[in-house]
């Protein structure tokens, strides 16, 4: 069992290691060279770092696992908003929770901890009828988000995309630089996908042959896939230190989480519940 236990942490720690100086990386290049706004640049960042977790979920309900997931996604968005309070107080940026758009977006993201939590407590089934209910949300979520930050952030989105056309102009529109950006994703999805088969492998050896609880390798899958947005926090803030206003990196670290938090729950999940049930 040691040696198992041993090729899961290394599996589940390549996940995260290409995932944060592969994949995130190439994703905020890749975004700076097309001159996005920092709300879209998160949201960007959210997708690069749910990736873990969509590979660890999809594993986990491919080996029958489905009660793995949940502990898993209620892991990971709890130590996302964990770690997302911890950037946010040592990058002395409390004051951005006095604008009503990241205030809603902090409700929403303490929605998608509340849910799961429940789910657990009251041992509902992930069923198939789960399914669009989650998806109905998911588009509910992303409604809001758009129009609070189009209605409270309004006038710093105009700002900050003066600021940001004046630093990146000289990269806009570098079509070589774009096509060298997602071969690299592409090649990271790959080898990701291969990592993934491995850890499913060991997963499902830990569980069926060793007696490991599910709830426990789910919290710690949860545990695991979360690091790469501790680095995403901590990076879109320190990236935009220099600008005239902190906003910059405040919605930027803020959308990554709710983007983050969101599809874990009702994205990757839904994913989890249609493989269990038709693979």
């Amino acid at each position: 069992m040691f040696f198992e236990m041993i090729k899961f942490l290394l599996y589940a720690g390549l996940i995260v290691l290409i995932a944060k100086y592969i994949l995130v990386v190439t994703l905020r290049k890749l975004a700076e060279n097309l001159n996005l706004k920092p709300k879209t640049v998160g949201d960007i960042a959210g997708v690069a770092t749910s990736v873990p977790e969509l590979l660890t979920i999809s594993i986990s309900s491919f080996n029958g696992l489905l009660s793995t997931t949940i502990f898993n996604v209620i892991s990971s968005n709890v130590i996302n908003f964990i770690q997302y309070m911890v950037s946010i107080v040592l990058n002395k940026n409390k004051k951005a929770f006095t604008n009503q758009a990241i205030r809603m977006d902090i409700v929403l993201v303490v929605i998608t901890i509340i849910i799961p939590a429940i789910m657990i407590g009251k041992k509902i089934e992930m069923n198939l009828l789960i399914v669009p209910a989650f998806l109905i949300l998911y588009l509910l979520f992303q409604y809001i988000n758009h129009n609070v930050h189009k209605l409270y952030l309004e006038k710093e989105d105009k700002q900050l995309a003066k600021e940001i056309e004046k630093e990146r102009k000289k990269e806009e529109g570098n079509t070589r630089k774009t096509v060298l950006y997602i071969a690299i994703l592409i090649g990271t999805g790959i080898l990701l996908y291969v990592i993934g088969e491995l850890l499913g492998d060991t997963l499902n050896q830990l569980c069926h042959q060793f007696n490991i609880s599910e709830v426990i390798i789910g919290i710690l899958l949860g545990f695991i896939t979360s690091i790469p947005e501790l680095i995403t926090f901590f990076e879109a803030q320190k990236h935009h230190k220099q600008s005239k206003d902190d906003m910059l990196g405040i919605v930027e670290a803020t959308n990554n989480l709710l983007t983050s938090n969101v599809l874990n729950l009702f994205i990757i999940q839904t994913i989890g519940i249609l493989i269990y049930h038709f693979l």
